[in-house]
């Protein structure tokens, strides 16, 4: 991988991750970029070979999208790590972990979004996706539609993991609202949700998506 595609992709991780995340990037056998946040410093060293029960290594072996708590016997401390493989054809090439102290807790079953003039809580089960929008994150309930404060990835931790599906880099979808889904262009789909909006599922997370929803 080389150093312009990495520069590349840790900007675009720095945007997408909370400051007091750690990054790494790694090819399909050692770590090549370490960035440690204040939060958690993992003490990787570029040129070092991927340690095989780590969250990275995991990701890069079964090529998908890993999320997981790791206790100190993998870097002498406890971590919350998730890790996107890259994949050429299949292949595993590389992979983008961001990594925290721990998984932040789930303390509700709702998200309080901004309207125009006022705060309404929503209830996850009336979620029907969250979109990306300038550092925001937009929630379409089912009835109505405003900004959360925190960023979709952060947000996307909070989400129970059996409903809530990344999809796209700037979408989470409810499965529960999934109506259709529709062959798209380069191995993507397009989702049709029961409210009649249209949400994309990108070739980054095509393959993670069909086996999640097993077609």
């Amino acid at each position: 991988m080389d150093s312009l595609l990495v520069s590349a992709i840790s900007q675009v991780v720095n945007e997408l991750f909370p400051v007091e995340a750690s990054l790494v990037i790694s090819d399909d056998r050692r770590y090549i970029y370490y960035q440690p946040s204040r939060q958690i410093d993992l003490k990787i060293r570029p040129g070092d070979e991927i340690k095989p029960d780590s969250v990275t290594y995991k990701a890069l072996v079964i090529r998908r999208k890993i999320e997981e708590q790791k206790d100190s016997r993998v870097f002498g401390v406890p971590y919350f790590g998730v890790s996107v493989p890259i994949l050429e054809d299949g292949v595993p090439k590389g992979c983008v972990t961001a990594v925290w102290p721990k998984k932040p807790l789930l303390t509700m079953s709702y998200l309080t979004i901004r309207t125009m003039d006022r705060w309404i809580p929503i209830p996850f089960e009336t979620i029907v996706y969250l979109e990306a929008q300038n550092r925001k994150t937009f929630v379409k309930a089912v009835h109505v539609g405003g900004y959360h404060k925190y960023n979709l990835t952060e947000l996307e931790f909070s989400l129970p993991s059996d409903r809530f599906i990344r999809c796209h880099r700037s979408y989470i979808v409810n499965v529960d609202y999934i109506a259709e889904i529709h062959p798209d262009s380069h191995s993507t789909f397009l989702l049709v949700m029961k409210d009649g909006s249209k949400v994309p599922v990108s070739q980054t997370y095509a393959s993670h998506f069909r086996r999640l929803l097993g077609f």
